[in-house]
């Protein structure tokens, strides 16, 4: 296999992982809302618990990673996910359904970007940036297979049908495409490596120490995670705040579907200029793209046509900004332990990410969706100023 067909099947593997696992949630909602009439609050905060699992186990995932383990550890993740979607439907309380998706947050902790991008970081070094590119322009299109999917199966056979359809295709289809891609970026790796750098490798996996002492560190974290917190309670409460500005339920789904292809349009617009502009002033395009998208979320209830120009900013700066998370992660504070420190970096980020969903549902029911998204505007700009602050660092801190 090449590196290239590598590549592909980790592109591929991770559009249906996320697709299952993650979009399966926002695009299921209002389902579970109307037909099992469960609170959206419980709804939400269930989720948000599952993400909280899955940042719990991001430090454990990046050392098995940098031991070596990335290829059993992401495949058997996305197995064991693919198993607990298929008990979903046999839920018979809000209470299981929240449980079986603490057990799904595990499966999201080993299988989705932050493990594979750990594990390519790790094993392409300089090169990963590329590879990240090439994964993220397929995996794009998770969002835009999960949404329109989920709503055709379920119209024809109700939630239930499309919770196992996704299962499946996690299992026969994502979880062995995963396999091939990472054990073949493994086995490459270590050809390249001397026996001893190997082995010293393998040991080496914590995070050196001066990490938790460096404000860079932690600027950097909260950048990332405050951003996380926009993108969580935007896409998680996408259809019902289309819903709540007058637009139509077939309409918001294709706004919904159309952000994916818009992550995928910046993923190619960046490797078009990555050799014309630095990394820094991507990632602070892309915190502008997405302050900017909440801001045009919030006035179409005035004008929908706003609507598109959301669809179009927030799909291509988050899509950009999946890429240059662990890009950056390396630029500054360097590529040793890259896996234990961007598994620690994920901690805050996904934590953020996990709650912004609930959160989005206290807003919604103290002020309304202009309460949530004005929060979730703050919260993307107060990141860009700690982001910004990070990145004036000089490059690999974390080296010395």
């Amino acid at each position: 296999m090449t590196l290239t067909r590598a590549l592909l099947c980790l592109a591929l593997g991770e559009t249906i992982v996320w697709a299952g696992l993650y979009y399966l949630f926002p695009a299921l909602l209002l389902r579970w809302e109307e037909a099992e009439a469960w609170p959206k609050t419980l709804l939400t905060a269930a989720f948000a618990a599952a993400v909280m699992v899955s940042a719990v186990v991001s430090p454990l995932t990046g050392r098995l990673i940098d031991r070596g383990h990335g290829p059993l550890l992401m495949t058997g993740c996305a197995l064991f996910g693919a198993a607990i979607l298929a008990l979903l439907p046999f839920a018979g309380s809000v209470e299981i359904f929240a449980f079986l998706w603490l057990l799904i947050g595990l499966a999201m902790g080993g299988s989705l970007y932050e493990p594979c991008f750990a594990l390519v970081t790790r094993t392409r070094g300089i090169d990963a940036r590329r590879g990240i590119t090439l994964i993220t322009l397929v995996a794009g299109f998770a969002g835009t297979l999960s949404f329109p999917l989920n709503h055709f199966v379920a119209e024809a056979g109700g939630w239930h049908a499309a919770t196992w359809t996704f299962a499946i295709l996690v299992a026969a289809i994502g979880a062995p495409l995963l396999w091939l891609g990472t054990s073949h970026l493994e086995r490459e790796w270590r050809s390249r490596q001397p026996p001893v750098a190997a082995s010293r490798s393998a040991r080496s996996t914590e995070p050196p120490p001066a990490i938790w002492k460096n404000p860079v560190f932690w600027s950097l974290a909260a950048g990332f995670s405050l951003l996380g917190a926009n993108h969580g309670i935007v896409i998680n409460h996408l259809l019902p705040i289309l819903a709540d500005r007058g637009v139509g339920a077939g309409t918001a789904v294709f706004a919904a579907s159309m952000i994916g292809p818009m992550q995928v349009a910046g993923r190619l617009a960046l490797m078009a200029s990555e050799k014309h502009v630095s990394g820094r002033a991507v990632a602070t395009g892309c915190f502008a793209a997405i302050l900017l998208a909440t801001v045009a979320l919030l006035l179409a209830e005035i004008q929908p046509a706003f609507v598109a120009l959301f669809v179009v900013l927030q799909g291509s700066g988050h899509g950009i900004i999946s890429i240059m998370k662990p890009v950056m992660i390396r630029e500054v504070l360097g590529e040793k332990n890259f896996g234990a420190i961007s598994g620690s970096i994920a901690v805050p980020y996904l934590a953020a990410f996990a709650l912004s969903p609930f959160a989005g549902s206290l807003l919604w029911e103290l002020g309304g969706y202009d309460l949530a998204l004005a929060v979730g505007g703050i919260s993307s700009l107060i990141g860009l100023v700690c982001f910004r602050i990070a990145s004036r660092t000089r490059p690999g801190i974390a080296d010395t």
